[in-house]
Order: structure tokens, then sequence, then C-alpha cells
């Protein structure tokens, strides 16, 4: 892969990443599996397995594309958080954790 190659797989991960933060900001989730499947397309042209120079400018958009994938690994970490908290809160279920009686009547045994 050339350099003009490369800043063009760049350009395109940098837009499915923006368009990955809109449908995660929307709870889209065909928009959000789309992303997925577009962005592991594009994994596969950047990892041609060739080992040459990076100019600063794919360098720039390198560490931009880093910064926005965990941007949104993190909402997407919040919004499964926030999904568990509402199914634990409906099922009424302890939190997994939290120690309960019985494991502190152990304890003060020992």
């Amino acid at each position: 892969m050339d350099h003009r190659e490369m800043r063009e797989t760049l350009r395109q991960m940098l837009a499915v990443l923006q368009a990955e933060r809109q449908a995660l900001a929307g709870l889209d989730v065909d928009a959000i599996m789309g992303a997925a499947v577009d962005k592991q397309k594009l994994c596969g042209r950047l990892d041609t397995g060739e080992e040459h120079e990076i100019d600063e400018e794919c360098r720039g958009m390198l560490d931009a594309a880093r910064r926005l994938n965990e941007v949104n690994r993190q909402v997407r970490n919040l919004i499964a958080a926030n999904v568990q908290a509402r199914l634990d809160a409906l099922m009424g279920s302890p939190k997994l954790y939290r120690a309960g009686p019985a494991y502190a009547y152990a304890g003060a045994r020992a």
C-alpha cells in the first residue's frame, strides 16, 4: 500500500469512526453494526503486512483515529453499564461484588 492509498483508507476510517459516534449517540443499532463491519474491512486493508515509513499526515490521521476509537469504546462501555444497571434494577438482582452477611460472618471467624 502506498502513501496515497493509506491516506485515503485513513480518511475513510475517520469518517466511519465519526459515523459510529453519531450512531452511538442515537442508539442506532443498525448503524453501529454497519460501522463495526466497515472498520473491520478498513483494518484489513491497512494490515497489508508491508513495512514502510509513515509520513506525518498519515501519523496524524492514525493518532486521530486512535483517539476517536477510544472515545467510541468508552461510550459503548457506558451504554452497556447503563443497560446492565437498568436490567439489574428490573430484576431486583443483588450487586455481584457486595459481600452479604454470611461472608462477613465467615471473615469474622477466621
